[in-house]
This record gives structure tokens, C-alpha cells and sequence, in this order.
């Protein structure tokens, strides 16, 4: 895989040339907001933050990791509550998200990895295919808290 591509996979990670970033759906999202449904919606702030969360710590644990086992699904990668336990909670996912984001771009741009090998403890997936697995979950499940955000107001 050419060094151009990997980059540009890098980028795709996280950028803003085709939807809203992470950071902008988050930043100074209102607390008492973050466990509200909007009228008729599925999802609140908090359930969307921890399924992004949760979705893509377990693609990267499982990308790099042998030992790791995934959630139950889909129980497992969705939060029991609609409201945050914890203002700190709702940091400490934010957190936990970036660094999950920034531990895939290193993987994506690691050259001594071959993006097109199959994981060995996996069923046929390829580390490219996880890769653009989370590029496309994420944009999917950033862009729904995007929305959320703007019907509640925020």
C-alpha cells in the first residue's frame, strides 16, 4: 500500500471535508442536554458518545489484540441509560474516543503493518476493512449526534 494512501487514510479519519468532525459535535454540548431524547428520537447525546465510544475501542482492541473479546451485541455496545452517570463520565468518554481515534490513525499509518492481511484471530477481516469500518460508523453515528444536538437546541 502506497505511503499516499495511508495518509489519506489518516485523514479520513477524523476530518471535516466531508461531515462534522468529532470534536465540533461535542464541544461545549450542554450538560443538562446530554440525556435528553428529542420528541420521537431513538437516541440521546449520551447513548451516541458511548456507542461511538464503545464501537470503536472494540475495533481497535480486536484490530491489535488476540486476547480481546468483544461486547455482546448489540446489548454490549450501547449504554444501559440515556443520561450520562457523571459529568466526568461524559469527559472521560470524549477522552477515551480520541485516544481510540489516535490509536487507529497510528495503526493506519504504521507502514510494518500490511493493511491487507487478514487477522489472524479474526474471521476474515483485513485490517483495511476494520479501518474503513470505523471511518464509516463514525461518520454515520458523529453525524446523528450532530442532529441530535441541533433538535434539542444545543
Amino acid at each position: 500500500m502506497s505511503k499516499e494512501l495511508r495518509e489519506q487514510l489518516v485523514q479520513v479519519i477524523d476530518w471535516d471535508h466531508a461531515h462534522i468532525r468529532f470534536d465540533d459535535a461535542v464541544k461545549d454540548f450542554p450538560a443538562e442536554l446530554r440525556g435528553k431524547r428529542p420528541e420521537g428520537g431513538p437516541h440521546s447525546p449520551w447513548e451516541l458518545l458511548e456507542h461511538l465510544r464503545i464501537t470503536l475501542w472494540d475495533i481497535v482492541e480486536f484490530t491489535r489484540d488476540e486476547k480481546h473479546v468483544s461486547p455482546e451485541w448489540p446489548s454490549g455496545y450501547w449504554p444501559k441509560s440515556a443520561e450520562p452517570p457523571t459529568d466526568k463520565a461524559w469527559d472521560e468518554a470524549i477522552a477515551q474516543y480520541k485516544k481510540d481515534l489516535k490509536t487507529l490513525a497510528e495503526i493506519t499509518a504504521d507502514e510494518s503493518i500490511d493493511l491487507y492481511s487478514k487477522i489472524p484471530h479474526g474471521s476474515g477481516q483485513t485490517v483495511l476493512r476494520e479501518i474503513l469500518l470505523s471511518i464509516d460508523h463514525n461518520a454515520y453515528h458523529v453525524g446523528q449526534l450532530m442532529l441530535v444536538r441541533k433538535t434539542l437546541g444545543a
